[in-house]
């Protein structure tokens, strides 16, 4: 039961979504405390157990019959007949953990809960933006940036406080993660009937917007100088891997490009966290007790 849980997490992305968090949270207050452990805490499993679990369960007709699916990095696939299971793992893993920082830091709590609605409803009826095209590359995006906006808002910041910038390339860079993402489905997808942003543009249309998203995310980036110019640096790579769907097969490079992006995360995500700390200034101590 445990591994089958696990997989639904996807162990490999837990990184997507406590990086940011934690890193715009330390650009705010460049120190620790509690509330910041704690919810990255629930940026570890709860909160990506709840994002791609209730995904899985939810899009059960396409995942099967789609090989990628069914190990710790691209996902499970859960049947309908453990819905009662995973959301009772989805409960228990989140609901307390937000009660507990709620007793800390309730505006940060409030802020982790809606950013779990809204994870929630990109998969779950009766809303399942995944199947609005181009509310799902949103919403998906959404999952994602929240958790930085979370890290801003669990340490006090106010709207000013927000690297804004930052903010807005992470968005369109998820815009064009989900859509370079859809691309390999679009078989299983509308097999399955599910719409998607890539089964209604079609493969090549879909990888161009890809990159020009990720062109726009990388000249944004750019744009502040300094430090950030190595993050604009490190995002180029993104914008190959969606150039690769249009200038080859898009249906078999898409499946590469996804496979480089699932690595490539690792190594960007860590430059540009660093370049984020540098350009705050964060001097990382522990909270006195």
């Amino acid at each position: 039961m445990f591994g089958e849980l696990l997989r639904a997490s996807r162990p490999f992305s837990w990184i997507n979504t406590i990086l940011p968090f934690l890193a715009v949270g330390l650009w705010v207050q460049h120190r620790i405390t509690l509330a910041l452990v704690l919810g990255a805490v629930f940026f570890l499993l709860p909160y990506n157990l709840l994002l791609y679990g209730a995904n899985d369960l939810y899009d059960f007709e396409s995942d099967r019959r789609n090989p990628r699916k069914g190990g710790l990095v691209e996902g499970g696939v859960v049947p309908p007949r453990h819905r009662r299971r995973l959301w009772f793992a989805i409960g228990v893993s989140t609901i307390p953990l937000l009660a507990a920082i709620a007793r800390i830091n309730l505006v940060g709590a409030v802020a982790l809960a809606l950013t779990a609605i809204v994870a929630l409803a990109y998969s779950v009826p009766p809303l399942r933006f995944k199947e609005i095209p181009g509310l799902d590359a949103l919403t998906a995006a959404a999952a994602f940036v929240l958790p930085a906006v979370c890290g801003a808002v669990i340490v006090g910041a106010t709207v000013a406080d927000f690297p804004w910038l930052y903010l807005w390339a992470f968005l369109i860079w998820g815009l064009a993660s989900q859509a370079l993402g859809a691309i390999q489905d679009v078989a299983y997808d509308r097999s399955a009937q599910i719409r998607s942003i890539a089964t209604v543009l079609g493969r090549r249309a879909t990888a161009v917007l890809a990159m020009s998203c990720y062109l726009a995310a990388v000249v944004l980036v750019a744009s502040a100088g300094g430090p950030s110019t190595i993050a604009a640096v490190a995002l180029l790579p993104y914008l190959l891997l969606a150039a690769s769907c249009v200038v080859g097969d898009a249906a078999e490079w898409a499946r590469r490009a996804w496979r480089g992006f699932l690595a490539l995360n690792l190594l960007s995500g860590f430059v540009i966290t660093m370049v984020l700390l540098q350009t705050g200034a964060v001097a990382i101590v522990s909270e006195a007790p």
